[in-house]
């Protein structure tokens, strides 16, 4: 397969040892070949930078779409910027979350394969993938459209829940739109297919900033137009990567056309995609739940904002993450395919590096500006003085998520998503909710304790993924692969072309 190159960071296969000296590259790099070459390797670190930065740019991208439609709503007042804010809470909690999930189960699946050099099998996996979540969207829509009244026997406020149902509703076509673009992302994320990603992530940005500007304050459809513009723009992103599959020379290995064998393959899809969908949201309902609980503490409106920040803090923080996950589960699961457990696990320990270091540098940062970043969201004096006193407690989750971010990846990427779900569960509701309920309520620390608590589910979370990576036997994943392989090909010539 000439014009398919097989592995990001590829190498020259007589270099098998990758612990051994490597020759000093040319340019820059040569420069670093003393002691930089002693702490991380540098060509894998450089194909992985080269990776993760095109996939952090194009995550602020798809996450600038509904933050704008935010905005612009909040314009309109200050009850339908509440029912904004709450109705985009509900989109993520309930829909963006589960189908982002359910995604991830082709980082595994089209990676090893991919690796493997099963190419064809790809775009079987995409098309079971794009079935499956098309149904989920399906019973996702169905809740959608009970929004008000759900979020009223969650005791929110009549007149913003009203608000919220009318800028969710609109959005159920963005629904379907956003899951099938996230199959879209990791089928050519897993091909190292990134810099089409950006362009076309920047194109729906800047169609959705004029949508949005064009629907809600020209036309003046309020809460409506700025959720249609979510819906439009998403659909956009999604019909320019399905053009870009069904045109480009980059997937015609992979690519061979809609297939009806797709459905034999939907549901080893289901078994890896449904862990993982019940994997990130655990978390990513962990972080809507502190917010929640904040309301509950006294003065609760300087605690929930208080909190908010912190939590817009750190998911702003996890998109630097949020490249170098992407890097490691596409290395980790492409060299897996290949047979090659050592180049996947120094992929790993490079990745780890290199994002704890990103880290620490966002850390300071915050550090030296904290006074700033938090005017940038309150201009109340209390809530900055307040975000100062808890900094410390923010910097320390931030390393701990990018870590864990991190081993998330190597379990997408290997195919643990159960074992990670698992982790998830005890680590944020057996562990780390109830202390940060303790903390904050019963010894009085406030929205310092419930952080505190995060923490502590955080440090759960991070080490027992650690402990899963180091002492899972590695040899038999790619022994799995290679067996899989061989009944494939065995089995080719019987499946009709």
């Amino acid at each position: 397969m000439s014009s398919v190159v097989p592995l990001l960071g590829y190498r020259d296969a007589d270099d098998d040892d990758v612990h051994q000296e490597r020759r000093p590259r040319r340019g820059g790099l040569r420069l670093c070949s003393s002691w930089l070459g002693r702490v991380v390797d540098t060509e894998e670190a450089c194909a992985q930078l080269r990776f993760a930065a095109p996939m952090i740019l194009m995550n602020m991208f798809y996450y600038g779409i509904p933050l704008v439609s935010v905005m612009f709503s909040g314009h309109l007042g200050d009850v339908q910027l509440a029912g904004a804010t709450l109705g985009n809470s509900w989109v993520t909690v309930t829909g963006l979350a589960v189908v982002i999930g359910l995604s991830g189960g082709l980082e595994t699946l089209c990676g090893q394969a991919y690796g493997a050099g099963l190419y064809r099998k790809l775009g079987l996996y995409l098309q079971s993938s794009l079935i499956m979540s098309a149904a989920a969207s399906s019973l996702v829509s169905v809740l959608w459209m009970f929004t008000e009244p759900l979020l009223l026997l969650l005791r929110q406020d009549p007149v913003v829940s009203r608000a919220a149902a009318a800028y969710v509703r609109p959005q159920i076509p963005a629904l379907f739109a956003f899951a099938a673009l996230q199959c879209l992302l990791r089928y050519l994320q897993m091909q190292s297919v990134v810099l089409p990603l950006v362009a076309f992530s920047g194109a729906s940005l800047a169609l959705h900033v004029a949508l949005a500007y064009l629907l809600v304050s020209v036309l003046g459809l309020g809460l409506a137009g700025a959720a249609a513009a979510v819906s439009a723009s998403f659909a956009a992103a999604c019909l320019m990567l399905l053009a870009f599959v069904l045109r480009s020379e980059a997937c015609s290995e992979t690519w061979k056309g809609f297939s009806a064998e797709a459905f034999r393959y939907v549901l080893p899809t289901v078994k890896l995609a449904a862990p993982s969908a019940v994997m990130v949201c655990f978390e990513y309902w962990a972080f809507e739940l502190l917010v929640l609980v904040a309301g509950l503490l006294p003065n609760s409106t300087v605690s929930t904002s208080l909190v908010a920040i912190c939590t817009s803090t750190e998911t702003i923080a996890y998109m630097i993450t949020y490249g170098f996950s992407a890097a490691v589960s596409t290395r980790v699961s492409n060299e897996i395919g290949a047979g090659n457990v050592d180049r996947a696990k120094n992929a790993v320990s490079v990745t780890m590096k290199l994002s704890v270091l990103l880290a620490l540098s966002f850390v300071l940062l915050l550090a030296f500006g904290h006074g700033l970043w938090a005017s940038l969201f309150s201009g109340s004096a209390v809530i900055v003085s307040r975000f100062s006193a808890i900094t410390p407690l923010v910097v320390v989750s931030i390393v701990l998520d990018s870590a864990q971010g991190v081993l998330s990846g190597v379990a997408r990427g290997c195919g643990w998503q159960h074992l990670a779900a698992l982790t998830n569960l005890v680590a944020f509701y057996f562990i780390g909710m109830p202390l940060a309920i303790l903390f904050a309520f019963k010894l009085e620390f406030y929205s310092r304790g419930l952080w505190a608590g995060l923490i502590c589910g955080l440090v759960c979370q991070a080490c027992s993924l650690m402990v899963i990576t180091v002492r899972t036997k590695w040899s038999k994943i790619t022994e799995v692969m290679q067996e899989d392989k061989a009944s494939y090909d065995a089995a080719r010539p019987s499946v009709a072309p």
